[in-house]
């Protein structure tokens, strides 16, 4: 994470920064991707750039908490529908409000599709603050859920967690397979245009399977 510094330095100046990095790593892959670009264009010192970030991995690890962190804030001010509306209605509009998020912040998605599809060497440890910061939000899902009666009490919360976190980590391999997609053109310019009734599809299909099981109504419990 940056050093205080970065977090010292006017806002204007610091959002200068940042608007820059997301643009190069939006633009070039990890490996491609130029911190002399960045500070050129910022017109600081490269040894300034030191100063607030470790290295380019500090600050291509910075970014990527900020694009999610920046979803989680679009999906909480996007006028969620009231808990009544049921968990499993609910998490249906959070799949499709992360869709519109993909589409109306496309460098910060582009940064996350890297970060997935891309061929970052530390691709493990991105996935993992990827996946980390979404877990208390969805948590938090799934004891209401529970509390309303939509989801089983005996099931584990926390298991309930991480089946559903795994399976919006999956989407984002299983939909551009469905659509007949190859990932790395997710990652270049000029992405192709997302079939979005496909995708809608997709989303109506997960909450069907989640709500009702995979086993067939016909069968007889003992």
């Amino acid at each position: 994470m940056p050093n205080q510094t970065f977090f010292n330095l006017p806002d204007k100046k610091r959002q200068l920064i940042t608007e820059l990095a997301i643009a190069e790593f939006a633009s070039y892959d990890y490996d491609t991707a130029s911190i002399s670009n960045v500070v050129k264009q910022a017109k600081i010192a490269k040894g300034s750039f030191y100063q607030y970030f470790e290295d380019k991995k500090d600050l291509y690890l910075y970014l990527v908490n900020l694009a999610h962190q920046q979803k989680i804030d679009f999906l909480q001010q996007a006028r969620p529908p009231k808990p009544e509306i049921g968990f499993f209605a609910y998490l249906r509009w959070l799949f499709r409000e992360s869709a519109q998020f993909d589409l109306s912040h496309p460098a910060l998605s582009q940064i996350i599709n890297r970060a997935v599809y891309g061929n970052v060497p530390f691709r493990d440890e991105v996935l993992k603050q990827i996946q980390s910061a979404s877990l208390l939000y969805v948590y938090r899902l799934v004891e209401q859920g529970v509390s309303q009666g939509d989801i089983d009490s005996g099931i584990d919360p926390d298991l309930a967690t991480f089946v559903i976190n795994t399976l919006a980590d999956g989407l984002r391999y299983f939909i551009p397979q469905r659509l007949g997609l190859n990932p790395e053109q997710l990652t270049s310019e000029g992405a192709p245009e997302i079939d979005m009734q496909a995708v809608e599809q997709i989303f109506d299909e997960l909450i069907y399977v989640l709500e009702h099981g995979m086993g067939s109504s016909s069968i007889t419990k003992g």
